[in-house]
């Protein structure tokens, strides 16, 4: 029966190496060291039974690794440093989950290729000799690869200040450069507001100059005009007295006339009386009938009934003055015939066809009204599209040509069918037509002249 320690049953003591105990750290665990023996230890925690944990972990049981790294981390370093029998229970949890590395360790040739940490952190739960330069030397290389760590990091955040330095000098060099040209831009926009300024200064000046020097040519029209004023007050009151004295001479010089006229008059229709007396007794004496021949019957002229309208073209008057279409329409039954398109695209002719017939029928009833004529519109019926429904106004005829027929024969048939002497007067600007009822005995008159008469009514 194998002799076991008071109060671990069922535990085999783990034979230390010669002078292993003699080895002791004079100088704390590595942090790194330390982080990974408790990684360790929590790791092997969970195989170990209630009664196997010392007192202080034994609430920790049922924790997970991690938690129990986190929470009872102080408490398993310093049960490992102080229960030997504990540091030798996670020793044997040890050699079973790494074998190699503690048979390694146990023959005094770690694995070159092991991490230190976990061959510093191995060494300090076995304990094998030479244990402290392992941990020593763990320590060391952790603090070696922190300090290479840093360096990189430091390397790295050294680039990356001098990128930013780098980048932030090219932004102020770049802002700089705006500056500076906004500063150039702000130079030379103040001295052209400078300019503008002495410019305007200089206007202010002349504008103050100019009102002084206008201020002083009102008051001296004020002046003269106050003085003029009282010259004309006086002349004024001078003129007055002239009139009222003018007034008085002429109501004397009235009263007087009036009673020298009397007697004047008197003498004067007694003469009349004498002369009218004696001129009736010569006619009764003499026998004479009344006159019925006068000086002016024997004069050569045209009676007025007579009159035609080549007598009123032979008068001086232009042919487009209005007057003449109001001598030719005062002819006596005179008759007036419009070529209606003719006259409307003549005056407007942007307006729609059915517009313009409206505006020159209304025209042409003013002027019947006006002149009592009979007045004949007449319209080409090749331009309808549709019979046009058209109530023809009071004293104006109105007339489409029929298919087949223009507007102008229409208009030679209306003059040829007026007896001959009546004055028949056309107004259109076609040449052929004009001809035509030239030949007829009527007479042309221009479409301009029409539009100027209306443009009266």
């Amino acid at each position: 029966m194998v002799d076991r320690p008071e109060g671990e049953p069922g535990e085999r003591r783990a034979q230390a190496p010669e002078g292993a105990g003699d080895e002791v750290l004079d100088r704390p665990l590595p942090e790194g060291v330390r982080r990974r023996v408790v990684a360790l230890t929590a790791e092997s925690f969970g195989a170990l039974s209630l009664a196997e944990l010392p007192p202080p972990l034994r609430q920790y049981a049922r924790f997970t690794p991690t938690r129990r790294a986190k929470f009872a981390g102080n408490a398993m370093a310093a049960a490992l440093e102080s229960d030997a029998v504990f540091r030798q229970r996670i020793a044997g949890k040890l050699r079973e989950a790494q074998s190699e590395l503690v048979a390694a360790l146990e023959h005094g040739t770690p694995p070159a290729a092991a991490d230190p940490l976990d061959v510093a952190a191995a060494a300090y739960v076995l304990r094998p000799e030479g244990w402290v330069k392992l941990v020593a030397a763990a320590g060391e290389e952790a603090q070696r690869a922190r300090a290479e760590r840093a360096g990189e990091e430091a390397e790295r955040e050294l680039a990356r200040l001098r990128e930013e330095l780098a980048q932030a000098r090219g932004e102020a060099r770049t802002e700089a450069d705006r500056i500076r040209v906004d500063l150039d831009a702000a130079r030379k926009e103040n001295e052209s507001l400078r300019r503008k300024l002495r410019s305007a200064l200089s206007d202010v000046k002349r504008g103050e100059a100019a009102v002084r020097k206008a201020e002083a040519a009102v008051a001296d029209v004020r002046d003269r005009a106050a003085t003029e004023k009282t010259a004309a007050d006086s002349e004024v009151r001078r003129l007055k007295a002239r009139i009222a004295e003018a007034e008085t001479a002429l109501e004397t010089s009235r009263r007087s006339a009036r009673e020298g006229r009397s007697v004047e008059d008197m003498r004067l229709r007694l003469l009349l009386d004498t002369v009218l007396d004696a001129a009736q007794g010569l006619r009764r004496e003499l026998a004479l009938p009344p006159a019925s021949v006068h000086p002016a019957d024997t004069v050569e002229a045209v009676a007025p009934g007579r009159m035609t309208p080549k007598d009123i073209a032979a008068r001086a008057l232009s042919e487009t003055d209005p007057a003449l279409l109001d001598q030719l329409l005062a002819l006596p039954q005179a008759h007036l015939v419009v070529d209606g398109y003719n006259v409307t695209k003549t005056g407007y002719p942007t307006m729609p066809l059915d517009k313009q017939r409206l505006r020159l029928l209304g025209g042409l009833a003013v002027l019947a009204a006006q002149t009592g004529a009979e007045m004949t519109c007449v319209f080409d019926g090749a331009e309808l599209a549709a019979p046009v429904l058209l109530a023809p106004p009071r004293g104006v005829r109105v007339l489409f040509s029929k298919p087949g027929v223009t507007a102008d024969e229409l208009i030679r048939q209306l003059v040829r069918a007026e007896p001959p002497g009546r004055p028949v007067v056309v107004v259109s600007t076609d040449r052929e037509v004009a001809d035509g009822v030239a030949k007829a005995g009527a007479r042309p008159v221009a479409s301009a002249l029409l539009l100027k008469r209306l443009a009266r009514t």
